[in-house]
């Protein structure tokens, strides 16, 4: 059977016939064969990657192949096999790093799933059954009744006052009302096909029946997957980032490294024959290499990422992927499902009118009054015992409005029980329930559409004692506040009531609901979550656009957006439906995207083209949501963020990030951890490469100069020492003031954008400069004698200078343009214990015996630890006084 095929306009008898089926079920044997030709009725779950794949996935990043490239030629070609060593076993941590974290993130998400498979009530060979709804076939006949999961895609045959609730593919939260009625043959939204039932859909009033027309992935559920799995994954703004930065370094060193291997040869300063000064540079080139490429680099942005997803797993969002946590920081759309994500999925009574007046919610009902009597009276919710409402939502929202008056249904119910009823059908839109009083009278309980009760009011409730007759003056104006409470979508029910004598013989609309005394009007609507409003606010402010994108009704979504804040009372350019987008081209659309910030009754379909379209214009968008319908969407997204309490399986596991406590308040909290993350990042790339720079023209100008140069070891060991744990503790600076106050940077932005890049430039050839200064230094005034001893003893200041000066350039790039001393220079312990563990580092290999040797370093006394010191405040002395003629020249 095919999904798009229109079931709901076959008339039922057709669609038996079709189905080789009857009502009274299909056979055993034909149940086999169905099941054996098209399988069980499950979901194609999207094939796991195994640990191993996984492990290999972390070496397609471009660094990480750069880096791979340093190790092997470091081996193999100039057997420096320790730092061949040293660049794997960061390459291999890395890898590690990214395995554990996805891991972890799939574990958490998987303890948040309830596995559990519904049963089904089946009619076969005219015989009831109770299956797993796995071994549901098409042609089986479902019954169906209040509570229970629809288990596959069931055109109605029968339907007794039958609604479901549809949320999780429509958005709607309002339950639809089911009919057997056969359809047009035309194109019906999947919230308006009125006898058709939907996989994972809930029955939450009367019952029904009818005839199962797909299972499995033929379903509109298995549609929706089918539509994920053709979703490829999108490469993140980071991962971008870091393919470009290694690009620019790769080429960088290539160039670098080959100038000094010619200029090596041509100025041959020992005279070495050819063959020896071709390995002696080549020895150089990988040297400079070394320098060079930030082997830490990946390891550290790893590092960064996985300390930002254990912060926000504590603010229960659970990352699935590292990179995904950057990715919030560079959000510019957030596309937001209304129902459950924006809303609490609750209906909830927010207004009554009562007596003359229209009032709030929370305004005092006394406890005798009828219209809390009639709107808790004609209610079938069911209370169970841990006290939650099972039952239709509209009516669930009246009984806890009662709960919240202090109206003691249960004991009001004991004492003037239920015994008679003319259930609701959505004809009359009425449902009267008739109880017995205590005086030996009955009590007629009425609730319905207020155009169809009023036509059958004849007095009306002034006070809690007084009632008087019933005008045309009060029916117009209960009908202009009906549609001013319409206006703001507020679903409206009327309340009546009277009290007869006797029973009628029959229990009829025409023997019971007639010459009502109006009570009241009570007004509901799925509220905004009290926090989705402040959020809101919070994403404009950081210059975020927040967008709504629903399945529910175009005045519905369009007030609840007012009331967010997310569009302006009046804006109704801003809304657009699901029906006008299909008159769009894609050309059309493209022009006129900016404009809309609400879509209303949208598909799947909508909901992808409405994210690709943001793409296309640059932007990152990051797409909510917690329905099957949300989740092509939440794919095709730069960043999907799924519900984890209400979300369906099919959205979570569509998503980047999960929320586990389903608070659209933690998304702005994500981003500001996502900005905080990509502004740590920059610091840590701007202290590696500024410091890479430095080594580089050190080992650049020593080798023009003729000078000793320094060794492959002492530059490994700056590396690990320096590089490293400083690196690492910028990554959990405290998140710098503003930050959520500047504009998303953009998806063509990089790590060089924003004054980093001319930063790095200074501060590296700054480094580089001063290090080359104390070798000068050394060299014009020596402390021993003899050329080797002074040459030593030059090289291992150079060897501290560059080392140390790195430390002291780690307090300037705890800001780009603001002081260090604005910024809390030694607020960060973490940075504190980072910069001393390398200051050891660095200094047991020139104060410990033995040390010295293998590093190649001699000791140095205490004024040229006076210099190596000095060199490093100058450092932070030179870039201070470019930061403040940048602050000056208006740069932040």
């Amino acid at each position: 059977m095919k999904t798009n095929q229109r079931y709901y306009a076959i008339d039922t008898n057709s669609l038996l016939k079709d189905l080789g089926t009857n009502e009274s079920g299909l056979t055993d044997q034909k149940v086999q064969e169905l099941l054996k030709s098209n399988g069980q009725n499950v979901l194609a779950q999207g094939k796991k990657q195994n640990l191993l794949q996984r492990f290999l996935n972390q070496f397609k990043d471009f660094m990480i192949i750069v880096l791979l490239v340093a190790a092997f030629v470091s081996g193999v070609v100039a057997h420096e096999w320790a730092d061949a060593a040293l660049i794997l076993a960061v390459v291999i941590i890395n890898a590690i790093f990214g395995v554990f974290q996805e891991s972890k993130a799939e574990e958490a998400i998987d303890a948040l799933r309830e596995m559990s498979t519904p049963e089904a009530h089946v009619k076969r060979g005219g015989k009831l059954e109770t299956i797993s709804s796995e071994d549901l076939v098409v042609g089986d006949i479902v019954l169906l009744e209040a509570g229970d999961i629809v288990p596959a895609d069931i055109r109605l045959l029968d339907s007794a006052s039958m609604k479901i609730e549809e949320s999780a593919l429509t958005g709607e939260s309002v339950s639809v009302e089911k009919n057997i009625s056969t359809l047009p043959n035309k194109d019906i939204p999947l919230g308006d096909r009125t006898n058709m039932a939907y996989m994972n859909s809930n029955v939450t009033y009367g019952r029904g029946s009818g005839v199962v027309v797909g299972t499995g992935m033929q379903t509109e559920v298995g549609h929706i997957a089918g539509m994920i799995n053709r979703t490829e994954d999108n490469i993140t703004p980071l991962q971008n980032n870091l393919n470009s930065l290694g690009k620019v370094l790769t080429w960088l060193i290539l160039i670098i490294a080959a100038v000094i291997f010619v200029v090596g040869i041509f100025n041959n300063p020992g005279d070495l024959p050819q063959d020896a000064l071709i390995l002696e540079m080549l020895l150089v080139a990988i040297s400079l290499a070394v320098a060079a490429i930030p082997e830490g680099l990946p390891a550290i942005v790893t590092i960064i990422l996985a300390l930002g997803t254990t912060r926000m797993a504590k603010r229960k969002a659970l990352v699935r992927k590292l990179p995904a946590v950057e990715t919030l920081g560079s959000t510019d759309i957030v596309a937001s499902d209304k129902t459950g994500t924006l809303t609490q999925n609750k209906m909830t009574v927010e207004k009554f009118y009562q007596y003359g007046h229209l009032q709030d919610a929370n305004s005092k009902i006394t406890g005798v009054d009828k219209l809390l009597q009639v709107m808790t009276f004609a209610n079938d919710t069911k209370v169970q015992k841990d006290g939650v409402l099972l039952g239709d939502p509209t009516e669930t929202a009246l009984i806890q409005f009662g709960f919240d008056h202090d109206y003691q249904i249960e004991t009001e119910l004991e004492s003037e029980p239920r015994v008679g009823e003319v259930p609701f059908d959505s004809e009359r839109k009425l449902m009267s329930t008739i109880h017995q009083l205590t005086n030996g009278k009955y009590l007629v309980a009425v609730k319905g559409a207020p155009d169809m009760l009023l036509q059958r009011v004849t007095k009306k409730q002034n006070s809690v004692n007084s009632v008087d007759e019933f005008t045309e003056a009060d029916r117009t104006e209960l009908l202009k506040v009906n549609k001013l409470l319409a206006t703001q979508a507020l679903r409206v029910l009327a309340m009546g009531y009277k009290i007869i004598d006797k029973l009628p013989t029959e229990l009829t609309s025409k023997t019971v609901e007639q010459d009502l005394i109006f009570a009241g009007l009570v007004g509901m609507i799925d509220p905004e979550r009290p926090e989705a409003a402040k959020a809101v606010v919070d994403a404009k402010s950081a210059g975020i656009r927040p967008m709504m994108i629903t399945g529910d009704h175009q005045d519905t979504a369009k007030a609840i957006a007012v009331r967010l804040g997310i569009i302006d009372a009046g804006a109704d350019d801003a809304v657009v439906t699901g029906a006008q987008l299909d008159q769009m081209s894609d050309e059309e659309f493209a022009k006129k995207v900016k404009q809309y910030s609400v879509y209303a009754r949208v598909s799947p379909e909508h909901k992808v083209r409405i994210v690709k379209a943001w793409q296309d214009k640059g932007k990152v968008v990051a797409m909510t949501g917690d329905g099957v319908n949300d989740a092509p969407a939440l794919k095709s997204a730069d960043i999907g963020i799924g519900m984890g309490i209400t979300g369906t399986e099919v959205s979570k596991g569509a998503s980047d990030m999960v929320l586990a406590d389903d608070n659209f308040a933690t998304i702005i909290v994500a981003v500001k951890e996502g900005r905080k993350v990509f502004s740590n990042i920059q610091k840590s790339i701007q202290y590696l490469l500024s410091a890479n720079l430095g080594e580089v023209l050190t080992l650049f100008m020593m080798t023009l100069l003729g000078w000793d140069i320094l060794l492959p070891v002492q530059l490994l060991w700056i590396n690990l020492a320096t590089d490293t744990f400083p690196a690492i503790a910028l990554g959990v600076e405290p998140t710098e003031p503003g930050i959520m106050k500047r504009k998303p940077r953009g998806r063509k932005s990089s790590f060089l954008s924003g004054g980093i890049g001319s930063s790095i430039i200074y501060q590296g050839i700054l480094e580089g400069l001063i290090t080359l200064g104390v070798y000068g230094l050394a060299i014009k005034f020596p402390m021993h004698s003899g050329n080797a001893a002074i040459h030593a003893d030059a090289l291992t200041m150079a060897y501290a200078t560059l080392a140390l000066i790195q430390l002291f350039h780690a307090f300037n790039v705890k800001s780009t343009y603001q002081s260090i001393f604005k910024v809390h220079p030694f607020k960060n312990k973490t940075f504190n214990i980072g910069v001393t563990v390398s200051f050891i580092m660095v200094a047991l290999t020139i104060l410990i015996p033995g040390f010295n040797s293998l590093f190649h370093v001699t000791e140095l006394n205490i004024l040229q630890w006076s210099i190596v010191l000095g060199a490093g405040l100058l450092m932070i002395l030179v870039v201070e006084i470019v930061k403040f003629f940048q602050r000056r020249s208006g740069l932040k």
